[in-house]
């Protein structure tokens, strides 16, 4: 039975070209990036070569890339490092209710620490309207942090709207954009959006678990959470996972070009649309607009974990949201205001570039199996 895996957004399998430097780094240059010697020598050139391959995809300066362990981490560094920086400019930081775990619980963490924190409300299909994105940006915002692509339903969120607000009154503001679901997918230079501050991550885009960066724009200061040795220009020290750093640039290097993924992202989207349309039971969470590689589902009166694991038996790999959540309701489609019961039976498809039409037809006829012969609730 061929494993079919449509769960990229949680996680993406790790190409030859990552594997391989990997493995080359473990092996072969094996020594600690901040050592004199020859062995160190090499590592760091490798680490160097890695922070060129990521600053070329963002269109920044390799000193404005700094390594972290992955999104989470990098995210977590934004919110603290950039609220403890501007702390004294003003209280107020503008969010979204529909961020990743990892910026919103930091969220969540600075308002009890005292800050003024709003979280904005998405619409019916879970867009953020730009305008309410203008009305909460005030002269004394400090922070706005706001995703690019939405990890549960796609949903492109207004950034550039929240580059102009800050411009428009003109707030101290520093600007954090998540770019995990986008980087490597869509075009998203942090100088065209007009942030201060973009995380990425390596196993999103077919590198290894376990490393990811910040864009920090020349000139902007943010204050670090762990002190130690002076790597990452001290703003994160300790020594660098060089082996797992090699194999995020190699695997940015491995990227196609995001036009020739983003049209065959769309044609098995579309295939998936026109085998669905019109299927009694199920409904589309996702906004019409949402970027191709992402769809969010519901199968109405089937709950997620019992379609998942029907799925799970034809070989069939999906999920019923965010991977950070661990089967706990959306709380990204309760701020859509869906029914309970939709919410309940969700399943979010995400497609890589390994994917093909024969995957998606096989789970369509997975889902139509699973709707005839499961016990509706």
């Amino acid at each position: 039975m061929k494993d079919i895996y449509l769960d990229n957004s949680a996680t993406t399998k790790v190409c030859p070209e990552a594997a391989q430097a990997v493995m080359r780094l473990l092996c072969q240059v094996y020594g600690n990036p901040s050592s004199l010697h020859a062995m160190g020598a090499a590592a760091e050139l490798a680490l160097s070569r890695a922070r060129q391959a990521v600053a070329k995809a963002l269109g920044c300066n390799q000193r404005e890339v700094f390594f972290t362990s992955g999104g989470t981490e990098a995210n977590n560094l934004a919110l603290f490092g950039g609220a403890a920086a501007r702390r004294r400019l003003g209280n107020r930081i503008v969010t979204t209710r529909i961020e990743h775990p990892s910026v919103y619980e930091p969220a969540l963490q600075l308002q009890k620490q005292g800050f003024d924190v709003v979280f904005l409300e998405p619409d019916r299909w879970g867009n953020i309207p730009p305008e309410a994105v203008f009305d909460a940006v005030t002269p004394d915002t400090i922070l706005v942090s706001m995703m690019l692509v939405n990890n549960e339903t796609g949903a492109r969120l207004p950034v550039e709207a929240a580059a102009k607000a800050i411009k428009r009154t003109g707030a101290p503001a520093l600007l954090h954009c998540d770019g995990v679901q986008a980087f490597g997918k869509i075009p998203c230079k942090p100088s065209a959006l007009g942030v201060d501050l973009m995380t990425v991550s390596a196993h999103k885009i077919h590198g290894p678990k376990g490393t990811g960066a910040l864009f920090i724009r020349k000139g902007v200061r943010i204050e670090p959470r762990t002190f130690g040795g002076g790597q990452e220009q001290g703003l994160r020290p300790g020594t660098e996972a060089a082996a797992l750093i090699a194999g995020f640039g190699a695997a940015v290097e491995a990227l196609p070009k995001s036009a020739d993924f983003l049209a065959h992202a769309s044609r098995l989207k579309e295939h998936l649309l026109f085998r669905l349309e019109g299927t009694a039971g199920i409904s589309f969470n996702s906004p019409a607009d949402s970027v191709p590689y992402l769809v969010n589902l519901s199968v109405e009166g089937i709950r997620s974990e019992t379609m998942l694991h029907h799925l799970a038996a034809k070989g069939i790999s999906v999920s019923s949201g965010s991977a950070c959540s661990k089967g706990k309701r959306s709380r990204v489609l309760a701020a859509q205001c869906l029914a309970d019961g939709r919410i309940d039976g969700a399943l979010r498809v995400s497609f890589s570039r390994e994917n093909v039409l024969e995957d998606v037809d096989a789970l369509v006829e997975g889902l139509l199996d699973g709707m005839a012969r499961l016990a509706r609730r």
